[in-house]
């Protein structure tokens, strides 16, 4: 029996192997303070950062997150917002209402709260915290969310779970993909309103 592979062959195990989802996902990689991500991690494309048409509450410069949408917006003036894709809290897990960026960090350094450790006893191995850098759950930036002089214990960061964006998993915190909350660090200075809806 031949079995010699032509063209033709080859040509439809690729249709059947692609047709299938065993083809490898397209890997296009794009630096981060020197770590590299796959700038292609399989998200839904809505949840792409984009610039959008917004008519919503917020003056210019604000930050808006809509936690049913998973959206937050960087409110622009003329009516126009730069949207991200973000990953919220679970059910019951989210900050509400008004905050202010009460103070930023490069590649932060995260501990697990009190209560997220009771929640998820798995977490006790973190309590005296993670380093910054690739693994670590914040991610590339964060933006720490204060009420007056408290800090909220919440967040606006990276993730290293960009399949996490455009749905409800975390403890509370929003996440974005890590070249996003660059762009958002970048954007954004510290006193920057932040309304949670």
């Amino acid at each position: 029996m031949n079995q010699t592979f032509t063209r033709r062959k080859l040509m439809w195990i690729g249709i059947a192997l692609a047709a299938s989802g065993c083809m490898p996902e397209r890997r296009e990689m794009i630096e981060v303070d020197g770590v590299k991500y796959n700038k292609n991690a399989r998200i839904d494309p809505q949840y792409r950062r984009q610039r959008v048409k917004y008519s919503g509450v917020g003056q210019p410069g604000s930050i808006v997150v809509n936690t049913n949408e998973k959206f937050l917006y960087l409110v622009e003036d003329d009516g126009w917002a730069t949207r991200y894709g973000v990953g919220v809290g679970q059910a019951g897990l989210s900050l509400k209402g008004r905050a202010r960026i009460g103070r930023k960090a490069e590649w932060p350094s995260w501990t697990p709260t009190e209560n997220m450790m009771r929640r998820k006893p798995r977490l006790v191995q973190y309590a005296g915290g993670v380093p910054g850098g690739p693994d670590n759950p914040l991610g590339a930036r964060a933006l720490y969310l204060y009420r007056g002089d408290e800090d909220t214990m919440f967040r606006l960061h990276g993730t290293n779970e960009p399949w996490s964006i455009g749905r409800a998993v975390s403890s509370g915190c929003v996440r974005l993909l890590n070249d996003d909350v660059i762009d958002l660090y970048e954007r954004t200075p510290v006193g920057t309103s932040v309304l949670v809806i």
